[in-house]
């Protein structure tokens, strides 16, 4: 390309213009000396002309060859550039495709939810009218909930008085008026303060009052019942065994060997260890003792098996009176306890006299607690409901 500049910039020799026709006044000296200048400068012209043809005939061709180039390079980026818009457009018809059905699954859902969202708005109202309704309920309720705390405090009270003088109920007593006062602190009304009084007084009595061990006498009796069966009856009694008289035993332990010679000693001492055996014996046959119940020494088996259960009811009945606080029916059970002891068993047997001394002891106990009503306390909570 610049070799074609060259030649377009560089001036044109005068052969390609018309040569001038000679002047007349140069004569015919200068023609031949004209004609060699000429041939040599045309000659020179043709060269130069011959070299920039081919320059110019190398720059065309380099100049096609780029053209050519650029024309491939071109064509195969343009080809690149066709293939990555095809690619892309698949690829957006695809992301269209799957944006499409994400839409339709999240207009489904929004659907489903709008659906969610209108039946909890129809339970939400539906509440909010259960709710005013029970509000509504509730103001109307309140009107009376201090008459049906009064009148709930007032059963209570009167069920703990009766359960106090029926059984002596101490525990359950306490328990109802300190329950009582607690609930009326909590609904904390002015009117309420005479009766936490009363009953803060009665709870006082109640807790100055003598405790009664009922724990420590129903477990003697407990153990009193299973000694029962170790205590020996009348007829079960077997004849005790003698013992040798002192004066022989100590005779015969420090009695010395003696000759044989001596045979009417030895004759002597075998006759006085038999007479003694023989009246051993015969005093063991009979034995003479005073007893208040003949019967008690002709029972059978059945009738000693149920003379000694019989003594265990006496004793369970006199537990249940104890626990009932029935001290009579105590008392009466001890004592009637006691007789079957004296009746019907061995009265010397060291069993049956602990027996007999812990019946002694439990029926010096006394039970007799004076139980106070809880007439303050149901005297003011019946007060305050029949205020206006």
């Amino acid at each position: 390309m610049s070799d074609l500049n060259d030649s377009a910039n560089t001036p044109r020799p005068a052969a390609d213009a018309q040569p001038a026709p000679p002047s007349p006044a140069a004569g015919n000296t200068a023609s031949p000396r004209n004609d060699a200048t000429a041939g040599s400068l045309r000659s020179r012209l043709q060269q130069a002309w011959a070299g920039r043809e081919s320059r110019l005939k190398l720059a065309l061709v380099a100049l096609a060859v780029l053209l050519v180039l650029q024309w491939w390079n071109a064509h195969t980026e343009i080809s690149g550039l066709r293939r990555e818009v095809a690619q892309r457009l698949k690829n957006g018809d695809n992301l269209n495709t799957q944006t499409k059905q994400i839409a339709d699954r999240l207009d489904e859902e929004l659907r489903a939810v709008q659906g969610k969202l209108a039946v909890l708005d129809a339970r939400q109202l539906e509440s909010q009218s259960q709710q005013i309704a029970l509000e509504q309920m509730y103001r109307e309720l309140a009107k009376n909930r201090d008459d049906w705390a009064l009148a709930e405090i007032e059963q209570v009270l009167s069920t703990a008085s009766q359960q106090l003088q029926l059984a002596g109920n101490v525990r359950g007593a306490l328990i109802a008026l300190q329950n009582a006062d607690t609930r009326l602190s909590r609904a904390d009304r002015p009117q309420f303060i005479a009766i936490r009084r009363a009953i803060a007084q009665d709870i006082d009595k109640l807790k100055s009052l003598p405790s009664v061990d009922l724990t420590g006498v129903a477990v003697r009796l407990d153990t009193l019942i299973s000694q029962v069966d170790g205590m020996p009856l009348l007829s079960g009694e077997q004849p005790a065994a003698v013992s040798l008289p002192k004066a022989r035993a100590a005779s015969k332990q420090k009695a010395t060997p003696k000759p044989a010679s001596d045979w009417r000693s030895q004759l002597q001492e075998r006759w006085s260890a038999w007479s003694s055996d023989l009246w051993n014996d015969i005093v063991q046959l009979v034995r003479v003792r005073s007893v208040t119940a003949p019967e008690a020494l002709l029972l059978t088996p059945d009738q000693a098996f149920f003379a000694r259960e019989n003594l265990k009811l006496r004793l369970l009945n006199a537990r249940i009176a104890l626990l009932s606080r029935n001290e009579s029916a105590f008392r009466s059970d001890l004592a009637e306890a006691d007789r079957a002891l004296q009746r019907y068993f061995d009265a010397a047997d060291r069993h049956t006299q602990a027996g007999r001394e812990l019946i002694r002891q439990l029926r010096e106990s006394s039970l007799s607690i004076e139980m106070p009503a809880l007439s303050n306390s149901l005297a003011a909570v019946r007060q305050s409901r029949a205020r206006p």
